[in-house]
This record gives structure tokens, sequence and C-alpha cells, in this order.
């Protein structure tokens, strides 16, 4: 039986009919999406971070000293490639501050290579959104930490200091 012709029989027989409620969806905060992210990213699930990117995603991840990955397929490659070296990551985020379509954040990106290297670069970022996906990602940080920790030298006090807080919640 149709729905309408379900109304129909309802009322003809005198019986109350209760509309069917949609279920209503409570957008997620700029945050939510980062750790969706995050989450993701720790599994080092590609397709799981790139649910969360529009198809034309602008991707700033060097702090300048590359050229901005562009698009969705640029994106999935460059994480691929990222995802085969990494063994272990505990991303984490300290501070945040969003608005309607901007996420502010300061954390660190911290990994451990198959290698065996230890890399922690403290590093702020921008996240610009389009509803509830990521357009543009901006990180910056100094890239010099992370060529002295890939050459071996170890956490400086100073570095061990900003990335030793607690997460935000």
């Amino acid at each position: 039986m149709t729905p309408h012709r379900r109304a129909f029989v309802a009322g003809a027989l005198g019986l109350a009919t209760v509309p069917t409620l949609a279920k209503a969806t409570v957008p997620m905060t700029k945050f939510q999406v980062l750790e969706a992210v995050i989450a993701a990213w720790k599994k080092q699930d590609v397709e799981g971070v790139l649910a969360h990117v529009t198809d034309d995603i602008v991707w700033r991840n060097s702090g300048g000293f590359a050229p901005a990955i562009r698009g969705k397929a640029a994106m999935r490659q460059a994480l691929t490639a990222m995802a085969a070296k990494i063994k272990t990551n505990a991303w984490r985020i300290f501070d945040y501050a969003e608005n309607d379509h901007r996420l502010f954040m300061e954390g660190v990106d911290e990994f451990w290579f198959h290698t065996g290297e230890h890399i922690a670069i403290p590093y702020a970022g921008s996240l610009e959104f389009r509803g509830e996906l990521i357009r543009e990602w901006r990180e910056y940080f100094d890239g010099r930490l992370s060529i002295a920790m890939k050459n071996g030298e170890p956490l400086s006090d100073e570095v061990k200091e900003m990335i030793g807080r607690p997460v935000a919640r």
C-alpha cells in the first residue's frame, strides 16, 4: 500500500495519522571534522581523510617550501606516498578556534617512519570550509626542524616543551 493510500484509508476509517519525521542531523563543528580527519589518518585511511575535503581542495602542507597540492586526486597521491613511509603517527591538536567557515589550529605532526626516524613538527594551520568539507588547508611550520630530525638530530628541549601540552577537547 502506498503512503498516500494509507493516509486515505486511515482518514476514511477515522484513524489519526502520524507523519514520519525525518531524522534531523546536527552539522559537525569544524573541529569535529578535523577530529575525523585525524582519526582516519592515524589509521592511514587515505579515503577516510579525503571524505572530508572538496574535489578542488588546495593543500598547502609544506609551509611554503613546495607548491600547493591541488585537487583530491593529487592529495590522494601525496597521502598514499606518505602512508607508505609512515609506520605510526601521533598527530595532535593543542588549541583551536573556529567560525562559520574557518578553523585555526595549533598542534604537532609527529610520526615514526618504517626506517625508525622520529619526526615531531610543531605547527599552526588554517582550514577553510565549504559546508562541512575542507576547501583549503594551510600549514605553517619551520621546515628546518623536519630536515634536522631527518638528519638524526634529537628533539630539542624547546620542541619537547611545545609538543608536550595537553590535546584540545
